[in-house]
């Protein structure tokens, strides 16, 4: 018996690949633009042919290996309520298009994209509506958008807040069950009707669960002497919560959750994640941001890589859990749809 298999575009270190891995999916190849991204993901992925470089210089898409869904995790920055908004006038925003060619190209029976919430509020909902408008119309896929946070969807103590959007092939005049006024609920012969968005789960797991329960590298930890530690040590009181240095003052996230990762986390300035422990105040340390995104506990960051690049890396991925759901119930639909794989 084989498996529904998997091209990964924009893959960065691997969160959706190793949630795909999960579901019992096969990673055939994936692409990543950065450097030391590739590093990490190589350390992980050892079977998957990764196509390291810019994505708009694969120019035959189709000589890529075959593959049952596409997955995207397109750069967010152009859209990012952090950015400049420029949306498709940024080359990043362009990046979407190259998706689509990809899809285009291959073909697949699904796929997913992933990008920050305010994609869909960008340009007041005319960049949200181009892509719908490119995926239904231009590749003939539905539109099944839908989005989901960490701390309510993967068990995950971090606020992170993700559009998530997936398409069935051949299925672009169909709408889900999501989008009430344009749902018939008479058909049911297709993958989109089929399809079910998670639903929201209990968060058990505590900031506690996700750090190290032993002493870390002294370099982590702010000690008299530095010049935050009197600011650091008059604000911060609480084992039971995540804080941040926020150029000029700490700031306590009292909701008992980790506050959203960013690739700017670690390298000084602000949004530098802080945690009071039994041996005094110290940042999160890179696997503890990996655990924050749900990544298996084995998954490594190569030896004597820079931690500026390791807390980027965390910083730029998705939580793992969440999207496993996601990936779950794609492949229960392509069962229901296509049968168990044969190789």
């Amino acid at each position: 018996m084989g498996k529904y298999k998997v091209g990964s575009l924009f893959s960065g270190i691997g969160g959706i690949c190793s949630a795909f891995e999960q579901a019992d999916f096969k990673v055939k190849w994936s692409n990543e633009f950065d450097k030391k991204a590739c590093e990490t993901y190589k350390k992980n992925f050892k079977g998957v042919n990764l196509i390291e470089g810019d994505i708009c210089k694969i120019e035959h898409p189709e000589d890529l290996s075959n593959v049952d869904v596409v997955t995207s995790g397109f750069p967010c920055q152009a859209f990012s309520i952090a950015g400049y908004r420029k949306g498709f006038d940024d080359e990043r925003g362009n990046l979407f298009f190259e998706t689509a060619r990809f899809i285009e190209h291959l073909k697949p029976k699904a796929f997913l994209l992933e990008n920050v919430r305010n994609l869909i509020a960008h340009d007041k909902g005319r960049t949200f509506k181009i892509i719908e408008e490119v995926i239904r119309k231009e590749l003939n896929y539905s539109f099944i958008p839908f989005v989901l946070d960490s701390k309510e969807y993967g068990n995950i103590p971090q606020t992170r807040s993700r559009i998530y959007i997936v398409g069935f092939r051949g299925e672009g005049n169909y709408y889900h069950k999501g989008q009430p006024n344009l749902f018939d609920p008479s058909i049911t012969h297709t993958c989109t009707s089929q399809f079910d968005t998670p639903t929201s789960i209990p968060l058990l797991n505590t900031i506690q669960d996700m750090l190290h329960t032993t002493k870390q590298e002294e370099r982590y930890y702010y000690r008299e002497g530095h010049r935050y530690f009197d600011k650091l040590n008059e604000a911060m009181k609480s084992m039971r919560t995540v804080y941040q240095w926020r150029r000029v003052y700490v700031r306590e996230n009292k909701s008992n959750l980790c506050p959203t990762l960013t690739a700017n986390m670690g390298t000084g300035g602000h949004n530098v994640p802080l945690v009071l422990v039994k041996d005094g105040i110290r940042k999160l340390t890179p696997k503890e941001c990996l655990r924050f995104q749900g990544f298996p506990e084995d998954f490594e960051f190569p030896t004597n890589m820079a931690n500026s690049h390791c807390y980027k890396q965390a910083g730029n991925s998705v939580v793992v859990p969440v999207v496993k759901r996601i990936a779950d119930e794609i492949r229960r639909v392509l069962v229901w749809k296509y049968g168990n794989y044969e190789t």
